[in-house]
């Protein structure tokens, strides 16, 4: 449960994140007039929501950044299918791979 707690932040937050950006793509790309500048808000909601639950995390800030990181890319991949339709390329998924590792190491590694 210890875990899990940090976790629950982490997940908020990067769905808040990465939300809030494909809004304000949306807006800016499909949209203009009042229709526009509602998305803007909401995604700006979104994004303020985001740095928020954040920085409730109960973790230190450096390894705060290496998990988010890895949920971001994760989270980035599942919204960008959800909401524009798109599949990872091989390219991606091996960055991907990358990233998520690297961002285990920063939050879990131990100093020798």
């Amino acid at each position: 449960m210890k875990t899990l707690y940090p976790l629950i932040f982490l997940l908020i937050a990067t769905a808040l994140e990465v939300s809030g950006d494909a809004i304000v793509r949306l807006a800016i790309y499909n949209h203009a007039g009042l229709i526009r500048a509602g998305l803007m808000f909401v995604g700006a909601m979104l994004l303020f929501g985001y740095g928020f639950s954040l920085n409730l995390a109960p973790l230190e800030f450096r390894q705060v950044v290496g998990l988010y990181i890895a949920m971001l890319f994760v989270m980035w991949q599942l919204i960008n299918f959800i909401v524009f339709k798109t599949l990872p390329t091989l390219p991606i998924m091996t960055g991907g791979v990358l990233i998520i590792i690297g961002g285990l190491l920063v939050t879990f590694g131990r100093p020798a």
